[in-house]
């Protein structure tokens, strides 16, 4: 990790480095998996099967591909007590936050004989996508499933790679069945977005995937858009922490270091206006190195997209902040909210020194699924409204349509759309 004056060159040079870690650019993969959904929209079952034998080296059948009632109940009792109720607790604060957001039809009806409105409908069927590999998320079923759920999608089926002895990891499960999950099934990687996007005799074809994944996954959701929609295409994590002179350095470390765990290519970067601060967090940075378990991805993290930019004001670290649009911004500043009012770009603010970025991926509520590498300039955090679709609804009498019929035409014929007027003014004739 280094400490760099911030400056307009520096600056533009941070955010071109950053981009590099973009899904955009991941374009040798591509082919691969192509021929990995090609495989499952012609082979469907025989083809999960095989991919899942070759990469996770474990043999499936339609017999044993879905998760069973008797191995969920197994996975209960192989988790500790403490944390089922943990992830129930958690629920609790990820639903009411969730239920919040939810979305009601609603009509307008004027004397003149109009109905305008809007209809709300949840997606039919969602798939969820969970990853393995490096690390066990949990939280991520939760932030996924709950909600669908209360949005009032129907039917919200899981995928995710199976462990070497064929079964899914035990806390996943227990989370995805507290969460409502309707089904869950062992398969991972592109062929199961491929699975979810095309249906096989096994798993059916979903209206929306969402969840996390490596490039594969990410790649084989960017390809499957279109046939069915997708939550995003995320890229690494990233946190970026906003403070000043009223900071403890330790915090702050310890805060970035949070985000730079989860793998090689994470970003943290530090803004602040404080030299000070910023040589005491390095300190407090190589001293959590010494102890913490995954040293060695932390330090890959921060040798390449860690940095520590010292502003001279706080409207420059400020406008940095907005210009890199951060997946978690914390604010550790003497008037945060104060800050936080002119913070315009990030999926989701923390704000004070007691707000550290875990309290969102576990526990407060809000939705940890967030939009990365600068894409919170026009993305939001998964919610409620990315399980729903809108219908338009119009309703006009006889009477009313009279009024404006002439205006309808004229605006047609405007267009050469001799049809579109001629629609208008069939129901005016005289017969």
């Amino acid at each position: 990790m280094r400490i760099v004056e911030l400056t307009e060159e520096t600056r533009k040079d941070l955010l071109d480095h950053l981009l590099k870690r973009s899904p955009n650019n991941y374009g040798k993969f591509e082919a691969s998996v192509q021929e990995i959904i090609n495989s499952v929209k012609e082979k469907k079952d025989e083809a999960i099967f095989s991919y899942t034998e070759q990469f996770d080296k474990v043999k499936i059948t339609k017999e044993t591909i879905a998760v069973t009632e008797e191995e969920i109940k197994e996975a209960y009792e192989k988790v500790d007590p403490s944390l089922i109720e943990v992830i129930k607790k958690a629920l609790v604060n990820i639903r009411a936050y969730h239920e919040k957001q939810r979305r009601y039809s609603w009509f307008d009806s004027q004397p003149n004989g109009t109905m305008l409105g809007q209809k709300v409908t949840p997606l039919k069927r969602v798939g969820v996508y969970v990853p393995g590999g490096k690390a066990v998320y949990p939280s991520s079923v939760l932030m996924n499933i709950v909600p669908a759920k209360v949005a009032g999608v129907e039917q919200v089926i899981m995928t995710t790679p199976p462990g070497k002895d064929g079964k899914v990891n035990p806390s996943t499960l227990v989370a995805a069945k507290e969460s409502g999950v309707d089904a869950v099934y062992k398969v991972g990687g592109a062929q199961a977005i491929a699975a979810l996007a095309f249906g096989t005799e096994s798993i059916p074809k979903v209206d929306k995937i969402v969840g996390p994944g490596n490039i594969y996954v990410a790649l084989a959701k960017k390809a499957v858009y279109g046939y069915t929609s997708i939550d995003s295409i995320a890229g690494p994590s990233e946190i970026l922490v906003l403070a000043d002179e009223t900071a403890t350095p330790k915090y702050v470390a310890a805060d970035l270091l949070s985000q730079a765990e989860h793998d090689e290519m994470a970003s943290a970067i530090l803004i602040t206006t404080s030299r000070e601060l910023a040589q005491q967090v390095l300190k407090e940075i190589e001293e959590f190195l010494k102890v913490l378990s995954r040293r060695e991805i932390i330090e890959k993290s921060l040798d390449q997209y860690g940095f520590i930019l010292v502003a001279e004001t706080m409207e420059e670290a400020i406008l940095a902040a907005n210009e890199i649009a951060s997946e978690h911004l914390e604010i550790v500043t003497k008037n945060p909210f104060e800050v936080m009012t002119k913070i315009q770009n990030a999926g989701a603010i923390f704000i004070g020194e007691y707000s550290s970025e875990p309290l969102g991926d576990y526990f407060a509520g809000p939705n940890h699924v967030l939009p990365t590498n600068g894409t919170a300039k026009f993305f939001s955090p998964l919610s409620v409204d990315d399980f729903i679709k809108k219908s338009s609804l119009i309703y006009y009498s006889k009477e009313a349509l009279k009024d404006v019929h002439k205006d309808i035409i004229q605006f047609a014929k405007a267009e050469q759309l001799t049809a579109h007027a001629n629609s208008i003014q069939v129901r005016f004739l005289k017969d």
